[in-house]
């Protein structure tokens, strides 16, 4: 429709007498000020530049040295120690400018050189001490001379009010560890997961890599860092992400679920209009950079921020591509089977949460059916890649399918208006959490379109919640923004007391787009292929969340042990529990032990994992130094048994803490039901477990578990039941006095585990 507005600007008309040409004055204010805003990002952007370009100096900073030498220099004193005079003999002779003009314009020159240097040093330092680790490796409280020097330093060269991006220039290299400590915590690691011959066989596959060939691939690692800011993150996003030729859907998408006790608004349009104003909120302060750095004291990298809208995941027949685009007006939006162009912005001004109410209402209301094939279109995005790919180059290269592709791939983001209501509701709130978590995973396999960098989801009762792709960032980019997102919606924005947005509507307002399509019948076929590909994976996940309220992280710190690495111990007990394969869990489980015994087992085990996860954080991490090594390898044309046994594991526990970033932005203390449920996935290994977990406040663990109902061994209801034991029993065994909760009497589960026990894995 904006496109409708500016054709009509400019009408003439061809008469006898000439050229009748007529202008429309409200289109040209609209194409002004469309373009006025245009130019306003491209001078933020210009101007954000500039002070992250000269980060932890600033612009300003350069006329105070200016100043600072010509104030020298008029008491007859060159703190330049001659320079000024060599860059005076060099300057261009001209008879305009006096010799002492000549003078100043050297001095200006020599104090331009002088900052620049001032902060090319500052920036190698920051960097230098950004690459000090040993303070995450202190016992917490106390703090070595070292470390409280370094953080005096830090905090010196970091400058002021720093930029989402201020930080990038100054940040250290990912360094490479050495292969003989990647290879000894690998070894370390797999030990009680293993018997005496298959480690012995490890370990002797092991030596011989490290003193063979791993020593050349090391080399190439090596080079690379010195050239690239992270050795990983590339070849992680191709070969790992992109390159996968089998459904992203549940494979590789994940969600993020609303709040679990309340639904600001019942009115399907209204949260709709909230969500996607609070989201654009949110693009513009990550546009304009004022979004802080997240830090724990030291910055961390802000790259995966830059993708975050106006992105999407291209299918390859090889690989697929992350296309990414400058800005985008407008939103896609899908209901019933149809799909709409919605604008989000009226002559560069940003619709209001109450205008964005009532053009989704628009689209609700519309009574247009979808075209023939067009309501199951998504199921492309759910499937296999190759078909999709080909699909796309055969039948979306011109024409109307290719303008309305082009509209879905360079929106903001992507919105679905879903005909259900979720959310935990009814008599059987534990079933209903169930099914919110897997309509937000698949849906219906083609009302999603799971190749947007991430999709909302709006629900009929006026639920909500995302879906994230994958390839472009991780999990905690992502929560941040929803973060955001919730605690605008339900803080700031707000809704009347019909439940409505807030604000007014221009009536002027162009209705939504509705996206044209053309079918051939061999295009509906590839559609309903990929759809039945996308239905068999999804009905074969099975979901469990589930909130445990008994204690939470309150109660876990005061046995003076990491809530993180306690959770990961409950999982790993709930695991093991029929297998006893490590010393920990074995003296848990057995009665025969002494208590305190359990006890030192417990906390050693917590100190490992705490040390493992801080060395993962300080780039020691041993899955992603191994993978490189074993791409090395292909390019190389090497063939590594050592490697190609460890990478071909399947990680059977894949767990992942989703944590709270932005604390300040909810009172959990005043409004505990202003929480949200967190996020997950789905299992990694066909017959494994994905368990996603977050501890919110200080007395509560929500816990999304994920598995195949294909796989006879596993059962997400059944391992949600051990987790809920395993708690009890650890936190009982921290106390002198046996912890009195409902879940005491929780049973045992039977259930026929391989004798092999899985590798575990945990996703940083």
């Amino acid at each position: 429709m904006a496109e409708a507005h500016q054709a009509v600007a400019f009408q003439f008309t061809v008469t006898p007498d000439g050229i009748d040409l007529k202008l429309s004055h409200q289109a040209l204010t609209q194409i002004y000020l469309s373009g006025l805003r245009s130019w306003k990002k491209r001078f933020i952007r210009l101007k954000n530049s500039v002070i992250t370009g000269v980060y932890p100096a600033s612009p300003s900073s350069w006329l105070f040295v200016v100043i600072a030498i010509l104030a020298t220099m008029y008491t007859r004193s060159d703190p330049s120690m001659g320079l000024i005079a060599k860059i005076q003999e060099h300057l261009p002779v001209s008879e305009s400018l006096s010799a002492q003009c000549q003078t100043v314009v050297s001095a200006v020159v020599f104090s331009t050189l002088l900052w620049l240097s001032l902060i090319l040093t500052m920036r190698l330092c920051l960097k230098q001490l950004l690459s000090y680790h040993g303070w995450m490796f202190e016992q917490h409280g106390k703090l070595s001379s070292t470390t409280k020097a370094w953080m005096a330093l830090v905090r010196i060269f970091s400058g002021r009010q720093p930029l989402l991006y201020s930080y990038q220039g100054s940040l250290p290299n990912l360094p490479v560890p050495k292969v003989k400590d990647t290879i000894h915590r690998f070894l370390d690691s797999v030990r009680p997961l293993t018997d005496a011959h298959q480690f012995e066989r490890m370990s002797t596959l092991a030596r011989e890599f490290e003193s063979g060939m791993g020593k050349r691939l090391q080399w190439y690692l090596k080079l690379k860092s010195l050239w690239a800011a992270n050795y990983v993150s590339d070849w992680w996003e191709e070969y790992i992400y992109l390159r996968g030729r089998g459904p992203i859907m549940v494979n590789s998408n994940y969600y993020g679920m609303d709040f679990l006790y309340v639904t600001p608004t019942p009115i399907q349009a209204a949260r709709a209009g909230n969500t996607i104003h609070a989201c654009l909120l949110y693009r513009r302060k990550l546009n304009r950079e004022e979004l802080k750095p997240v830090s724990s004291f030291i910055p961390l990298c802000a790259a995966q921020c830059e993708r975050m809208f106006n992105t999407s995941r291209i299918p390859g027949e090889e690989t697929d591509t992350v296309q990414h685009w400058q800005d985008s007006e407008f939103v896609a939006v899908f209901h019933r089977g149809r799909y709409f162009r919605l604008w989000v912005y009226q002559a560069g001004r940003l619709l209001s949460p109450r205008e964005l109410e009532h053009q989704v209402q628009r689209i609700l209301d519309d009574p247009a059916a979808p075209a023939p094939g067009e309501e199951r279109l998504g199921a492309l995005t759910a499937g296999d890649r190759v078909p999709w790919a080909e699909a796309r180059k055969t039948y979306f290269s011109s024409g109307p399918n290719k303008r309305s592709l082009d509209c879905i791939e360079k929106a903001a983001f992507f919105v679905t208006l879903d005909d259900e209501e979720q959310g935990m509701m009814g008599d059987d709130s534990g079933a209903s959490l169930d099914r919110y978590a897997k309509s937000l995973l698949h849906g219906k396999c083609y009302d999603r379109w799971f190749d947007k960098s991430f999709s909302f989801v709006v629900y009929k009762n006026g639920k909500n919640g995302l879906n994230a792709e994958h390839s472009w960032a991780d999990a905690p980019t992502v929560a941040h923004l929803w973060e955001y997102v919730l605690a605008t919606d339900s803080f700031q924005l707000g809704y009347n007391t019909e439940g409505h947005c807030k604000g007014e509507v221009d009536p002027s307002l162009p209705r939504p787009q509705k996206l044209t399509w053309e079918f051939s019948p061999e295009l509906q076929q590839q559609v309903g292929r990929s759809l039945a590909v996308a239905q068999a994976l999804a009905d074969d996940i099975d979901f469990h969340v589930f909130s445990f309220r008994d204690f939470g992280k309150g109660r876990i710190k005061k046995c003076r042990i990491s809530p993180d690495a306690f959770i990961q111990l409950t999982l790993q007990l709930a695991y093991y529990r029929d297998l006893c394969a490590c010393a920990c869990v074995c003296a848990c489980v057995c009665v025969c032990q002494e208590r305190e015994e359990c006890r030192r087992l417990l906390r050693a085990a917590s100190e490992r994992h705490q040390n493992l996860y801080r060395l993962a954080m300080t780039g020691g991490g041993i899955d992603r130094h191994l993978f490189c090594l074993y791409v090395v390898s292909k390019y190389l044309g090497l063939d590594s048994p050592f490697l190609k046994e460890v990478l071909s594991e399947p990680w059977r526990l894949s767990t992942s803490q989703t944590a709270v970033q932005q604390g300040e932005l909810f009172d959990m203390v005043n409004h505990p039901e202003f929480i949200s449920c967190g996020g997950g996935f789905g299992p990694v290994a066909d017959d494994g477990y994905g368990v996603s977990y977050s501890l919110v406040g200080e007395n509560m663990i929500n816990f999304h578990i994920s598995c195949k109902h294909s796989c006879p061994s596993t059962d997400a209801h059944e391992f949600g039941a051990q987790v809920r034991k395993a708690l009890v029993d650890l936190l009982d065994l921290m106390y002198t006095e046996p912890t009195r909760t409902s879940t005491r009497t929780s049973t045992r589960t039977s259930r026929n585990y391989q004798h092999n026990p899985p590798a575990v894995k945990k996703d940083q």
